[in-house]
């Protein structure tokens, strides 16, 4: 156990700028050390607390592997990536930035089917007409698969996107997908649409917080002033 409290930020891009933000207005503000490029830092002001930069996705590991005390990521890659998760983290803070729907969409095409239920009518069809069943493209594969059994839908397969998922069905890698999205405007010019039931889960940067990782006396007085900082008039 270290004395050390570690808070995983994303590394790049808008939601570590937005996460940074955030936190200084709470006066939490984050300095990185050693070279500018690098990937550790601190909090200036409060000892005890490293900070590891790291991506969104890894964020959600290192919770997982008990690397970090907390980090700032999705909810929708902390239901995807860590089984039981209600027993292993908890969801301390909601932030107003990073929001991202995961949705079921389909081809624009496909009148027949505008739910659900319609899309295991059309499956059990497809696999009858075309000796296969529907693909599914997704790099959500956990997600996808525990909502298509609450709604009973079991004619399909995933398949692992490893590029841009909504061109999937274009392409002909796939005939539907699961991916986020914000707006659907990515979806509508993909020739795609967002079944009426279709939305598996509303995600936004989110503070979370490793239960079972342990915390020395210093390590946890650190976290409850960032608790306390974000509870604030800045937050």
């Amino acid at each position: 156990m270290t004395d050390t409290l570690i808070l995983a930020i994303p590394s790049k891009g808008r939601l570590m700028e937005q996460s940074a933000q955030t936190l200084e207005r709470c006066g939490l503000k984050l300095r990185k050390t050693g070279p500018e490029r690098g990937y550790r830092g601190e909090i200036e002001g409060l000892p005890g607390v490293e900070v590891a930069f790291v991506s969104a996705s890894e964020i959600v590991r290192h919770l997982r592997s008990g690397e970090a005390h907390l980090g700032i990521t999705g909810r929708d890659l902390v239901e995807e990536y860590i089984d039981d998760w209600q027993s292993k983290v908890e969801f301390v803070r909601i932030f107003d930035f990073g929001p991202a729907d995961v949705v079921v969409a389909v081809p624009s095409c496909w009148l027949d089917v505008q739910a659900m239920a319609d899309l295991e009518e059309i499956a059990v069809a497809f696999r009858r007409t075309h000796r296969r069943r529907l693909r599914v493209a997704t790099k959500y594969m956990n997600l996808t698969r525990r909502f298509f059994a609450s709604h009973d839908v079991s004619s399909y397969r995933v398949v692992e996107s490893l590029g841009a998922t909504e061109g999937a069905p274009a392409a002909g890698s796939a005939d539907l997908i699961v991916d986020i999205t914000t707006t659907g405007e990515t979806l509508r010019a993909n020739g795609l649409h967002i079944l009426a039931d279709g939305v598996i889960l509303k995600s936004r940067a989110s503070l979370v917080r490793a239960l079972a990782v342990p915390r020395s006396a210093a390590a946890a007085a650190a976290e409850v002033e960032i608790l306390a900082r974000l509870s604030g008039p800045g937050d």
